[in-house]
């Protein structure tokens, strides 16, 4: 603890200097963090190998190809970003000149989760680091090879001033949220998402929450039964289903029912086989509470695929269930696992009745092919991202947000929002002296009468 102490003073004690505010020098740390992922590529795959299972693809895909494409961004873009922008002055500040100048909020906490636990540890590390931030990083415990490899190289890049990777389990997370931070950034569940807002509470922190939520995916009786069906699969069971994007349970139209429950077998057994625990590129549940988890959540159920598992690999079959009720136990929070439920809809008043009973989710997917139809359902309903005809690979856009709303999280970042979140833009004016109106200044008596007459000619003028 007192060395913990000793860390997180440290920082402050570097950030208070100035040692952070260099903007070329915050470039260099992140071009240097490339240069040393580019050398551990081959330990990277080990060990996010050795966590989850992961299958390479998966890796370079959604690890490290993420990764290496918000660091580009932030090292191309970083100078620009963090410019002082000149705004339109007030006329009755005449004459001025008015400024937006972004600073670092100071010493920051980030608290990462086990899912994707080298990508989602370092991506909102880039955003911190290039805002200029320190960071004291907590990876997951239940990824722990991956956590140590995430140390060795921040060490490589970083001075423990700047940027500190704090290794550890609950009761280390306990103590980092007693301290008081400028900023914390969270990534995780929902109820321990609440711990951390109750803690940022105590010293009105401001926090960013990445969470997730029963995402909802809707396929109507016009949609692409084959692709819809391929993207649908792809997405779901992607990392053992162990995504907070993936699509959560599946609102299918009663006309197309029989066939594309038919096409999403036909899909699973194209991607990973007859027998997935052969496939080398399905992955496996993070640990055996989780496999346990799975195994519960399937009792009792319609399976009508998968379901089985092997508690020595920690391996989940994929499986779809159907289910008849959204007050079925599986619908009480999101599964976050290699589990379909399917629920079939006769009408579209359905599917709003449903969705309505959840919380906010973090993503919502809608397939089909009446245009008008799918606008308008993203536009009645409120989720953190969204996409039509394909799922989570919004994700992958720097240009647009990434967060979630509601229970689904609060905040943004990626690219320039990962910047923006980072920042505390402050507003500045610069007067000049050689006018200064004496309208302005006490007593008032004719001096207001003018005043009011400057603004309604101002208002006649717009």
């Amino acid at each position: 603890m007192k060395d913990l102490k000793k860390v997180i003073n440290n920082q402050r004690k570097f950030f208070d200097n100035g040692e952070t505010i260099n903007v070329r020098k915050r470039i260099q740390h992140l071009k240097l963090l490339k240069k040393v992922l580019k050398k551990n590529k081959d330990n990277i795959f080990s060990a996010l190998k050795s966590d989850l299972g992961k299958p390479n693809s998966e890796i370079w895909l959604a690890e490290i190809n993420v990764l290496e494409d918000e660091l580009n961004n932030f090292i191309n873009n970083l100078k620009k970003w963090s410019k002082i922008k000149k705004v339109k002055s007030k006329w009755y500040n005449f004459p001025s000149k008015d400024f937006i100048l972004p600073e670092p909020y100071g010493c920051t906490l980030h608290i990462a989760p086990w899912n994707y636990p080298f990508q989602l540890a370092l991506t909102p590390l880039v955003g911190a680091v290039g805002a200029g931030n320190t960071v004291i990083l907590k990876p997951s415990e239940h990824a722990s090879k991956t956590g140590l490899l995430i140390k060795k190289i921040i060490e490589q890049v970083f001075d423990k001033d700047w940027v500190y990777v704090a290794v550890g389990g609950p009761e280390l997370g306990k103590k980092l949220l007693t301290f008081k931070w400028d900023y914390i950034f969270f990534t995780g569940g929902v109820e321990v998402g609440k711990i951390v807002a109750k803690a940022a509470a105590k010293n009105l922190t401001p926090i960013t929450l990445e969470l997730g939520g029963k995402n909802p995916c809707i396929v109507d009786e016009t949609a692409n039964i084959s692709v819809s069906a391929r993207r649908i699969v792809w997405g779901k069971f992607m990392n053992c289903g162990q995504i907070c994007m993936a699509p959560d349970y599946l609102l299918l139209s009663n006309k197309i029912f029989e066939k594309f429950i038919a096409q999403l077998k036909i899909e699973i057994i194209k991607m990973f086989g007859k027998n997935p625990i052969k496939s080398n590129d399905y992955g496996r549940i993070i640990h055996k509470d989780h496999l346990d988890k799975m195994k519960n959540l399937i009792k009792g159920q319609n399976v009508i695929y998968g379901g089985k598992f092997n508690d020595s690999e920690l391996y989940f079959e994929p499986t779809i269930i159907l289910i008849n009720s959204k007050k079925n136990l599986i619908m009480e929070s999101e599964i976050f696992g290699p589990i379909l439920p399917i629920i079939k809809y006769t009408e579209e008043s359905e599917i709003k009745q449903i969705i309505k009973s959840f919380n906010k989710p973090l993503s919502f997917y809608v397939f089909s092919n009446r245009k008008r139809w799918a606008q308008n359902i993203m536009q009645t309903f409120s989720f953190g991202g969204g996409m039509i005809n394909d799922v989570i690979v919004y994700f992958t856009n720097e240009r647009l947000p990434f967060g979630g709303v509601g229970n689904s999280g609060i905040g943004r970042y990626h690219g320039k929002f990962s910047f923006e979140t980072f920042s505390h833009f402050k507003p500045i004016v610069k007067r000049y002296t050689l006018i200064d109106p004496s309208f302005r200044y006490p007593p008032y008596g004719k001096a207001l009468s003018i005043l009011k007459k400057l603004l309604l000619f101002r208002f006649f003028l717009m």
